[in-house]
């Protein structure tokens, strides 16, 4: 259940229905794993959306699902246009995922930021 409504930036706190809790950090195994594994950059929308992907098949299985799963339970909804998704920000970047893909950004690279900071891709 993803509970985080808003991230106070850089205080490792969340608001959840107006109070406010540790936002849970990841488990060393999975932040080994983010370090180690080669990501791969989106070539397509390095114009507009600048990220880097991986994808279940070629990753270790079992991390990857980790890692998407920890993302679903301890993440934040936030949108991309009017796609509502589920992130979640370490080390200076935001993670989604989408089926078998994990996608991470620069944290001020995200549609919310971006929108808040009038940054938004024009098309």
């Amino acid at each position: 259940m993803v509970r985080r409504i808003d991230t106070l930036s850089g205080t490792g706190i969340r608001r959840v229905a107006e109070k406010e809790t540790p936002i849970p950090q990841l488990p060393e195994n999975i932040k080994q794993f983010i370090k180690r594994t080669p990501w791969t950059f989106a070539k397509t929308y390095a114009k507009t959306w600048p990220h880097e992907y991986i994808v279940q098949e070629k990753v270790d299985k079992e991390l990857f699902l980790q890692l998407a799963n920890f993302i679903d339970t301890n993440g934040y909804v936030s949108h991309f246009y009017k796609m509502t998704q589920t992130y979640y920000d370490y080390n200076g970047r935001t993670y989604w995922h989408m089926g078998n893909i994990i996608n991470r950004c620069e944290e001020r690279d995200t549609y919310h930021r971006r929108e808040k900071d009038g940054r938004l891709p024009t098309f």
